[in-house]
Parts: structure tokens; sequence; C-alpha cells
């Protein structure tokens, strides 16, 4: 019950919150369960490492988890499938597969574990620095919730767009097309 009051108190403070997982736990899947079910379209989602900053900037929620990142991923994944009103489009940054295993041990099996994680889904690569602009640029506007685990490997952090789940781009572009052709029609 602490957990969940936590959570909910740090995401009503008008500030950015954190609540930080009780060692051992492995209650952080009813967080997530109830941080995805109040999140809409471009809301984010970042599952950190580590190191991963904890931003003071409003609108920005951490949710501190005693676990490794694939493992916060597939729960994620598996709670995005079942709520279904939001997809994912995830994002590595670039320099993941850059890194050499003697540089950052553990880095090689990392990899090939949050591939399995993903089960599918596609991942887009972009540089690290511009994940971090873009997440900040979205946070003035929209919630971005961040998991940050224990996972003590560079640039691990996974990053999560959320887009609608029941209206694709492609949808809403043939919708504001037909819009336009009805305006042409009616001013003529």
């Amino acid at each position: 019950m602490a957990l969940v009051l936590g959570v909910l108190f740090s995401g009503c403070s008008g500030r950015g919150g954190s609540y930080e997982e009780p060692r051992g736990s492995r209650s952080w899947a009813r967080v997530i369960k109830q941080e995805l079910q109040t999140l809409g379209y471009r809301n984010w989602i970042v599952i950190g490492d580590a190191a991963f900053p904890l931003h003071s900037r409003p609108g920005v929620r951490t949710i501190f988890i005693e676990d490794e990142i694939p493992v916060v991923l597939q729960e994620i994944l598996k709670e995005l499938e079942r709520v279904q009103n939001v997809k994912p489009r995830i994002y590595l940054a670039r320099e993941l597969a850059e890194i050499p295993n003697d540089r950052a041990p553990g880095i090689t099996s990392y990899r090939r574990t949050v591939e399995a994680a993903l089960r599918g889904y596609p991942s887009r690569e972009m540089e690290f620095r511009s994940l971090s602009l873009l997440l900040e640029d979205n946070a003035n506007k929209f919630t971005v919730v961040v998991f940050k685990t224990s996972t003590a490997l560079p640039y691990a952090g996974i990053f999560i767009e959320l887009d609608s789940g029941y209206w694709d781009p492609e949808s809403e572009s043939e919708m504001r097309d037909r819009i336009e052709k009805k305006l042409r029609i009616e001013s003529t």
C-alpha cells in the first residue's frame, strides 16, 4: 500500500516526483500497471539504467525498481498489450550497439536479452543526446514516467513514446485529406 501511495503522491505533487521500490520486492509490476492505465498517446516511458538522472522538471515521475531493464521492459510491453489504448514506439540509444564487451562487461549479453525482451517489437536508434533532448521537450507538455532500474551498463536505457493504439498515422492522414478536400469543395 505504501508503494502505491508513494507513486500517487509523487504524481500529484505538481513537481517531478520519485519513489523507491523496497529491495527484493516485485510489487513494481502493480505500479507499472497503475501508471500505464493513466497514460495516453504522446506520453513517454523511460526504462533507465542505474545512472539515469533524477529529473526535477514538472511532469516527470521517477520510480526506482530494483530489477534489470529487460525484465521491466517485458512487464511494460505485457501491460501495453493488455490495455490496447496505446502502442509503443521504442527507441534505443545508437551508442549501445557500438560499445565493446571488453569496455563494458556484459553489454553483448544485455543486447541479446533486450532483443529477446522486445519480442518482435521494432525499435529505432537515435543518439542518446537526441533522445534526452526529445524527452526534455516532451516533458514540458506531457507526462514522462521513468522507471529507474539497477542495470549498470552504459547507454542501456530504453525510451518508449506512446502512440494511439486504435488510430494510426495513415488513418489520420487520410481523414485530414478528406477534410481538406471537403473544405476546398465548400469554398468554391
